[in-house]
């Protein structure tokens, strides 16, 4: 499989500054981008399998983008913790697409987003006024949507935070899977690769998760009427995507409840919705079902 190249681009915030690492596959002048944006506690590498295969199924020449969200991967750490939230996340994202445009100009645009990924999307997608280099084209939104179960958020709550350590990747992946059951059956193979980017050395040795613990203080501030109060705000966005939508579910997801994805499929865009058996949350794009669902939706 080929190796992503790894770039960087200097983002605003209110804390001076800091830089966003991304991971980008294909040709880097090709005026067809997708953005490929991963979960709370994951990072870009996430996304290698389905990087792969757009790259290899693409009829032109494509740019797959993949970053790591601030606090995670190899960007920066913020100064100021309680930037740790959407909207600073979006505008990450407006600076790397503005970047992206003045190193080739972007004719097509396509985003991909895994739970937190897919909020950050609805934010980009929903509003009209944003400096992006061409309106968004597809947007794929996987095991998310504006309205999330509270029981969900409590779960990743309980872990969120705790970066451990481990004596090895071996030992960090099996920790990882404890908790992340959810993401379906893959193989030790397949586990282990998805781990790999996980982790970081430690001094002294072992190793420990990627990210900055400290992603986890804005979530901990979130209760069940705060997250209500943010569900009007992100169906009001949602109503405004104009892109063609891609639901793609867990079917045993414990975060998307059937009748939000339901009304996902019935307003707005009105996503086609493509449930997953076995999945809950969320589906990794690797296995080759998944991977031919977007594809076959971004390719067309």
């Amino acid at each position: 499989m080929p190796e992503p190249k790894l770039n960087y681009v200097l983002c605003p915030d209110a804390a001076g500054g800091h830089r966003m690492a991304y991971w980008q596959l294909g040709d880097d002048a090709a005026p067809h981008v997708v953005v490929c944006v991963h979960g709370l506690s994951r990072q870009g590498r996430d996304f290698d399998v389905l990087a792969a295969a757009l790259c290899a199924a693409a009829p032109g020449a494509i740019r797959v983008v993949c970053p790591d969200v601030a606090g995670r991967g190899q960007s920066d750490w913020l100064k100021d913790a309680a930037l740790y939230q959407i909207p600073q996340y979006a505008a990450d994202m407006l600076a790397l697409l503005a970047q992206l445009n003045a190193q080739a100009p972007v004719q097509t645009l396509d985003w991909v987003g895994t739970s937190m990924g897919g909020l950050i999307g609805i934010v980009v997608a929903g509003q009209p006024n944003l400096p992006l280099p061409v309106p968004l084209r597809r947007i794929v939104l996987n095991d998310v949507g504006p309205a999330i179960k509270w029981q969900a958020l409590e779960r990743i709550g309980s872990y969120l935070g705790q970066t451990g350590r481990f004596d090895n990747l071996q030992q960090a992946a099996d920790a990882m899977w404890a908790i992340s059951t959810s993401f379906g059956p893959h193989t030790a193979e397949e586990w282990l690769a998805l781990s790999s980017a996980m982790v970081k050395p430690l001094n002294g040795g072992g190793v420990t998760l990627h990210y900055d613990p400290a992603i986890a203080v804005p979530f901990r501030t979130v209760s069940e009427a705060s997250a209500k109060e943010g569900e009007a705000m992100l169906w009001q966005l949602y109503d405004g995507i104009q892109a063609q939508a891609l639901l793609t579910r867990g079917a045993q997801s414990d975060l998307l409840a059937p009748d939000t994805a339901r009304a996902m499929t019935e307003r707005g865009p009105k996503a086609r919705l493509v449930e997953f058996d076995g999945v809950g949350h969320a589906p990794t794009f690797v296995p080759k079902n998944q991977v031919d669902t977007v594809t076959a939706f971004l390719l067309a």
